[in-house]
């Protein structure tokens, strides 16, 4: 929220979601340090504070931090083997750092004041990009030249088959705009309207409708409420449909 130029609130949902620089200034350089950046380091490290602190000393019994590595780990090396079976447990490094780094981008970009980075296309989009790009290679590295032939859908009749080639190839390369975009939106909407009820927060507040704010903070709460699930989910989602484009690298579907 801010002022305008009378003094009254004005309700600005995206300003939250604006890029700076970090001590000030308004040039954002290759190396500047920024809100994004900051937030993001602070995800690394909560990530291997969980996986490091929890798993060191390793107990029968686990501790707290022990059981939700444990959990995580088992729960995504368990989907990378189901999706892509055995042979696809030498990806499971990289789904699961995936997995990690949106899911706890996610939920820190709740604290309030605090940066959300999965909110911005820049950085979905280079997630996304990455896997749409190892996809490629990797099919191409197994089947050679004739991986492409996944486009050319054999057991069509003859007359379909070039629509389908081309209906194929267009769904195929627009998987990484569907994959960082689902993510992108969702993490923007919700923040979003948790910010729009804020703002009603302080509206009534300041018109003297103290007693009704209490309306606008229960719909703030249950918002974060769904916006916890959302963000577990859209992780899971975008962890999942890792593991399904992988799997047309290692195997080839007509």
């Amino acid at each position: 929220m801010a002022t305008g130029p009378d003094g009254a609130v004005v309700i600005d949902p995206m300003k939250q979601f604006e890029i700076k620089a970090l001590g000030g200034g308004t040039e954002i350089g290759l190396f500047t340090i920024t809100n994004s950046t900051l937030w993001m380091a602070l995800t690394v490290m909560a990530i291997c504070a969980l996986l490091v602190l929890g798993t060191r000393g390793r107990k029968v019994v686990p501790t707290k931090m022990q059981s939700v590595a444990e959990i995580l780990y088992g729960f995504i090396r368990q989907m990378c083997t189901d999706v892509l079976g055995e042979e696809g447990a030498k990806f499971f490094p990289a789904v699961f750092t995936i997995f990690m780094f949106i899911l706890f981008s996610n939920l820190l970009g709740l604290i309030p004041t605090s940066f959300t980075t999965t909110s911005h296309i820049a950085v979905t989009g280079f997630l996304a990009m990455g896997v749409f790009l190892s996809v490629i290679v990797i099919g191409i590295a197994r089947f050679g030249i004739g991986w492409f032939g996944m486009f050319w859908v054999q057991s069509a009749p003859l007359a379909l088959r070039p629509i389908l080639a081309v209906i194929e190839v267009i769904s195929f390369f627009v998987r990484p705009l569907s994959h960082s975009l689902r993510l992108a939106g969702n993490m923007m909407a919700g923040h979003a309207v948790i910010k729009v009820f804020a703002g009603l927060t302080a509206l009534m507040i300041a018109g003297g409708l103290g007693p009704l704010a209490v309306l606008p903070v229960l719909g703030m709460v249950g918002i974060t409420a769904l916006e916890i699930l959302v963000s577990c989910v859209q992780a899971y989602i975008f962890a999942i449909l890792t593991c399904i484009y992988l799997n047309d690298a290692l195997h080839q579907h007509h």
